[in-house]
């Protein structure tokens, strides 16, 4: 990310030298329409510099002897930056990265460019890996853990490249230095991998998630005709996780092409993929791996859908607050159909639905 060792020298812009070298702050364009903007001194770069390479990246930072010595930024071409510590132009030492919002998805060390020793990776939902990555700087190894959102509760034991292949319940209890430090519950329960199929929602149904269930619970729900709903165990602020919403993957077509009647606990996870809880799912009994289709539907909701990287399920979506809720209030969402067209079996919203966007329309006219 910071040699020019294969370009070749198509032409400088600035002082030279009586060599004809580079001294000063000149602008070289190489062949591979890269470029380089900096100091020189006799030839050499020295001082302030900064590439700019073909593909839109680029690295800035202080040369020493034609190599970067220090803090170096390395910025992404489609956004995100690299901060890093740079030893004769390689990186070595501490380094952090963020996304292109700036949000921090990385902090360890690099060694020879590759990454080193205990590596924090963070999601943009608020959960983290944590782990000794191995020679080619991957997140596999026995002794690497997920962390929940909480910061605390982690699944602690084997991965193979981000992937948890045999985890055990584990507590957070201490970063010194870098280097965390997990006490082991002693449940015996050992977690794995579980993401679901278009025919399996879990190989493990009646497993239920550590963390979700240190938050929620299920009852009677409050809204008339609802059924079961969703409540807060403990009261807790806005923006936090308290529920997860995993099920068969099956395509947006195949959701249109049916009866409604199917439908009523699908979500949309992405363009292509719809998370469905079908029957006999929908009964605790049959499947609690995750709770967050337990949730029902309100115009004024206390929470949102948002999207989660799960260690077991994999991507799905979970119950994430927007507003402080207290212990025992139930956790409301607003369910976003589309009222507004119809599809082959009829309106793109259940007829439910149609009536409490009446009531509320009403509601909000008066």
């Amino acid at each position: 990310m910071d040699s020019d060792d294969e370009n070749v020298e198509e032409m400088v812009e600035g002082l030279l030298d009586d060599d004809g070298l580079p001294h000063g702050f000149c602008t070289i364009n190489y062949s591979s329409t890269d470029r380089f903007e900096g100091h020189f001194v006799h030839g050499e770069k020295n001082g302030r510099g900064k590439f700019f390479f073909f593909d839109g990246s680029t690295l800035e930072g202080f040369y020493v002897d034609d190599a970067m010595q220090g803090q170096g930024v390395y910025n992404y071409e489609e956004g995100g930056a690299l901060h890093g510590t740079y030893v004769d132009g390689e990186l070595n030492g501490p380094a952090k990265e963020f996304d292109t919002d700036g949000r921090l998805i990385f902090k360890g060390q690099y060694k020879d460019n590759i990454r080193h020793g205990v590596c924090w990776i963070y999601y943009p939902d608020g959960g983290s890996l944590i782990g000794e990555v191995n020679e080619d700087g991957e997140m596999t190894g026995d002794k690497i853990a997920y962390v929940y959102p909480d910061g605390r509760t982690a699944l602690y034991g084997k991965f193979i490249d981000a992937e948890i292949i045999e985890g055990k319940l584990a507590t957070l209890t201490d970063v010194e230095e870098g280097n965390p430090r997990f006490d082991m519950v002693p449940s015996g329960t050992v977690y794995t991998f579980d993401k679901s199929t278009s025919s399996c929602i879990s190989t493990q149904p009646l497993l239920p998630d550590p963390y979700e269930s240190e938050r929620v619970y299920i009852a009677d729900s409050l809204i008339s005709s609802a059924g079961e709903g969703l409540y807060a165990k403990t009261a807790v602020g806005p923006h936090t996780v308290m529920s997860f919403y995993n099920g068969v993957r099956i395509t947006h077509q195949e959701v249109d092409d049916r009866d409604w009647a199917l439908n009523g606990s699908t979500i949309s996870l992405d363009d292509e993929t719809v998370l469905d809880v079908p029957e006999p799912y929908k009964i605790t009994t049959k499947y609690c791996a995750s709770l967050g289709h337990k949730a029902n539907h309100s115009f004024t909701p206390n929470c949102i859908y948002d999207t989660f990287v799960h260690p077991r399920f994999g991507p799905i979506k979970c119950i994430r607050t927007i507003m402080a809720v207290e212990q025992d209030e139930e956790l409301i969402v607003a369910y976003g159909y589309d009222h507004n067209s119809t599809g082959k079996n009829g309106p793109e919203a259940p007829e439910w639905y149609q009536q409490q966007l009446k009531s509320f329309q009403a509601n909000q006219q008066q």
